[in-house]
Formats: structure tokens, C-alpha cells, sequence
């Protein structure tokens, strides 16, 4: 194999490494090398080697902060994101197939809903005041409905383009065994849906965790801080002290980078399997 014919082969998939790993290796490096760095040498912001390695003093005194508000935005972010996840999943899942499989004279006002939710913004103030009136306002239980609400139309997408790939004689087949709708759901269509359960998960778990807008509104105050507005905080608070800061960005970096490392396969094949059939 000549040089150019090699250079056209594997050109473009070299150009394609290159560029990854200045657009995203790089930084995870830089914010690294920050976290590792007295206060001093961080406040000068520069792409070089710590003179003296701080990781583990800068992690402990970055959890200890503010009596360890860190480690509660943490808990109050995964209890949110656990919660949410699961509404979603459930919920999409059954309008996903109900969609697919049931044809009526409302799907197409369903259809139109669905889509509308994913194009119109959501409305602040009278959210707000809903969430007042039903006593929910600045409450760990109305974020979970928040978060899950604006993410369920994206899900039900999903859901519904998924089921299609499923043959319907599995659903007539059950039925004729006996089996009523819940249990045909549970038991027979949603063990089906993995891919796709594992791709809304996973997708959602990063959306719902790097929120910063629907705490912003709908969780104001200190009594229960998320990940993203204790970042938020943490800034304020350590001007003078950058090593504590990128220390925070790399702890808050590493949940979503892990999720993506154990299940990107999983959320190809769900990204991907609705468009096999329609």
C-alpha cells in the first residue's frame, strides 16, 4: 500500500481523533491540572504542570465547604434525577404505545400536543403559581414533577418510533393467553423496550442533572441546593480560590462522563432502532 492510498484511508479518521481529542480531552485535562494546583497557581489560569500536586487537599476542603454543601447538592440532584427518570420511563412508555398501537381520531391531537411541547418554551410565572397553589413551590417532590413534565414529550417519541419495531403478534399472542392490558404492558411490551429505556435514562439522567434554568425558577433558595446551582454558589463564594473551583467542575463532570462510558452502546441502539421500521 503506497503513502497516498493510505492517506486517503485512514486520513480522515486520524483528522477525526485529532480533533476529539483537542475539543474534549484537552479541557478535561486543563480543568484537571487546575483542580491540582494551589490557590496561587490556579488564579493564573494557565495550561501548565501544578509545582506541587493539591488534588486530594482541594477535594477534601471542596466537599467541606460550607458544611459540606457539596455532598447535599449531590443527594438532592440524584434523588431528583433518580425520580424523574422513572416517571418519564413509565409514563412515556405507556403513551408511547398506546400511540403505536391504538388508532384513534385523537392521536392526531396527541401528536399535536406532544410536538407542541417540544417546540413551545415553557411559561415560568404561571407554572410558578400553579406549583403555589398545589403547595409544591420550592419543594424536592414539584421539581421531580418539573423535570419530568418538560422531559416526557421527547421520551414519548422515542417510545412510540420503538414499538413500532415490535411485531404485533407478541400483543396478539398474549392476549389470546389471557393476558389483560396491564399485564401485557408490564410483562410482554416493556421488557422489549430496554434499548430505548436505557437510552431515556441515560439522555435524561445528563439533561435533569446539568439543569441550571428549572432550579433556578422552581427551587430558589439554599434549602435544597442542586449540583448545578451549588456550582453556581461555589463561584460566588471562591473568587480568590480557582482550585476549588475547577475542583467542583471535575466533580460534577464525572457522573455524566461515567453514564456515557457504560452506556453509550445502548443509547446508539435506541437513538437508531426507530428508524428500522416505521
Amino acid at each position: 500500500m503506497t503513502l497516498r492510498r493510505w492517506l486517503r484511508k485512514y486520513l480522515v479518521g486520524i483528522i477525526a481523533i485529532i480533533a476529539s481529542v483537542v475539543i474534549f480531552l484537552l479541557p478535561f485535562v486543563f480543568v484537571v491540572l487546575q483542580a491540582s494546583k494551589n490557590p496561587r497557581e490556579a488564579g493564573l489560569v494557565e495550561f501548565s504542570l501544578p509545582s506541587e500536586w493539591q488534588f486530594w487537599p482541594n477535594l477534601l476542603a471542596t466537599l467541606q465547604t460550607n458544611d459540606y454543601q457539596v455532598l447535599w447538592a449531590f443527594l438532592w440532584t440524584t434523588v431528583i434525577t433518580v425520580f424523574a427518570c422513572a416517571i418519564m420511563v413509565v409514563f412515556a412508555a405507556m403513551v408511547g404505545y398506546v400511540l403505536q398501537r391504538k388508532r384513534s381520531k385523537l392521536n392526531p391531537v396527541i401528536n399535536f400536543f406532544v410536538l407542541a411541547a417540544l417546540i413551545v418554551p415553557p411559561a415560568v410565572v404561571p407554572t410558578i403559581w400553579v406549583l403555589q397553589g398545589v403547595g409544591l413551590f420550592k419543594t424536592i417532590p414539584g421539581m421531580i414533577l418539573i423535570e419530568a413534565t418538560f422531559g416526557l414529550a421527547f421520551c414519548v417519541l422515542l417510545f412510540r418510533a420503538f414499538v413500532a419495531t415490535i411485531p404485533k403478534e407478541l400483543d396478539e399472542a398474549a392476549i389470546i393467553d389471557g393476558a389483560g392490558s396491564m399485564r401485557l404492558f408490564f410483562t410482554v411490551v416493556l421488557p422489549l423496550l430496554r434499548p430505548v429505556i436505557v437510552t431515556v435514562i441515560v439522555v435524561q439522567a445528563v439533561f435533569v442533572y446539568g439543569d441550571f434554568q428549572n432550579p433556578l425558577y422552581f427551587l430558589p433558595g439554599n434549602d435544597y441546593p442542586t449540583v448545578q446551582l451549588g456550582l453556581y454558589n461555589f463561584q460566588s463564594q471562591s473568587v480568590s480560590q480557582f482550585n476549588l473551583l475547577f475542583m467542583y467542575i471535575l466533580l460534577t463532570t464525572i457522573p455524566p462522563l461515567i453514564m456515557y462510558m457504560f452506556f453509550n452502546r445502548q443509547i446508539v441502539a435506541g437513538m437508531t432502532s426507530g428508524a428500522i421500521k416505521g
